[in-house]
C-alpha cells in the first residue's frame, strides 16, 4: 500500500485547526456551568421567606421574577411595621440589592446593598448588608401548592367609566408580587422614594377565583382580617383581575407580569 504525505505546511495547518476546534469545544462545554448554577440559584431563591429567630412582628420575604419584597407586621395587633423591596442579582455568592421602595429609611432608594447568601436545607442566611435584610430566613412550605399567578406583575390597565384605560410603565409602579400561597402588592415611586401604599397575605387561585386573605394594611386596620374573592383569567401572557374592592367599589384591571419566562 502506498502511503501519500502531507507537506509540512499542510500538516501543521491541519494540526492547529484540530486544537483549534477542540478548545473550542471545552470552552463551550464549560460555559453553561456557571449559567446554570446562577439560573439554579435563582429559582431556589423564588417563593416566601420568613425571618428565623426574631420574637418581634413576623417579616415576610417574597422573591419573584428578579425582585424582592419584605413586610414586617403584627397580624394579631393588627399593626403594620413597614415594608421595602427592589431588584436583585447574584453574583458568585453575594447578592446585590437594589431598593426600589423603603418606608423605613426613604433615603435608601436607588442605592445598592452587597450581601453574602448561603442557601442550605430550605435555609437562606444573608449577612453583611443592611440588618433588616441580613439574618437566617426560612423557606415557607409551598409544594402543596400550584398557582398560576406566581410572579411579580404590574399593573397595565384600569377600567374608568366602563373604558379599559392602560397605564403605561413609569416611575410611579404598583406590584403584585406573589409566590404559590402569598401576596404583597405596593405602590411607590422608584425615583422620589414616595410610598402611597401597601397589603398582603396569604392567596388561593384557582377554577378562576383568586381570593385574598388579608394580614397586613398599611392604610387602614381594619382591613385586616378580611377575605376578598375576585374573578380571574390569564389571556396572553396578561392576569385578568375583577370583583369588588375592600371598599365594596368594583374594580377591573389588568397585570403583566415584569419577567416573562
Amino acid at each position: 500500500m502506498r502511503t501519500t504525505l502531507l507537506p509540512f505546511s499542510a500538516t501543521f495547518i491541519l494540526f492547529i485547526s484540530l486544537l483549534f476546534l477542540s478548545c473550542k469545544s471545552t470552552d463551550t462545554s464549560q460555559a453553561p456551568a456557571v449559567t446554570d448554577s446562577v439560573n439554579t440559584n435563582t429559582a431556589n431563591l423564588e417563593g416566601a421567606w420568613k425571618l428565623s429567630g426574631n420574637n418581634g412582628p413576623e417579616t415576610v420575604m417574597l422573591v419573584q421574577d428578579g425582585f424582592i419584597t419584605i413586610a414586617v407586621y403584627d397580624e394579631a395587633a393588627k399593626e403594620f411595621g413597614g415594608t421595602y423591596g427592589g431588584t436583585y442579582t447574584l453574583q458568585n455568592d453575594q447578592l446585590n440589592f437594589t431598593y426600589e421602595f423603603n418606608t423605613f429609611d426613604k433615603a435608601l432608594v436607588g442605592k445598592t446593598v452587597t450581601a453574602n447568601y448561603k442557601l442550605a436545607n430550605g435555609s437562606w442566611q444573608l449577612s453583611g448588608a443592611d440588618q433588616r435584610l441580613s439574618g437566617k430566613w426560612e423557606k415557607v412550605d409551598e409544594r402543596n401548592s400550584n398557582s398560576p399567578l406566581a410572579g411579580t406583575w404590574r399593573i397595565t390597565g384600569r377600567e374608568r367609566d366602563g373604558e379599559m384605560q392602560t397605564i403605561q410603565p413609569a416611575a410611579r409602579k404598583t406590584y403584585k408580587v406573589l409566590s404559590s400561597t402569598r401576596f404583597q402588592w405596593i405602590a411607590f415611586n422608584s425615583e422620589t422614594g414616595d410610598f402611597s401604599g401597601t397589603g398582603g397575605g396569604t392567596y388561593t387561585a384557582q377554577n378562576g377565583k383568586y381570593t385574598e386573605h388579608i394580614e397586613f394594611f398599611s392604610r387602614d386596620s381594619s382591613r385586616v382580617g378580611m377575605q376578598l374573592s375576585f374573578d380571574f383569567r390569564k389571556e396572553n401572557g396578561k392576569w385578568h383581575h375583577s370583583g369588588m374592592s375592600s371598599t365594596g367599589k368594583p374594580i377591573n384591571e389588568v397585570w403583566q407580569r415584569i419577567s416573562v419566562k
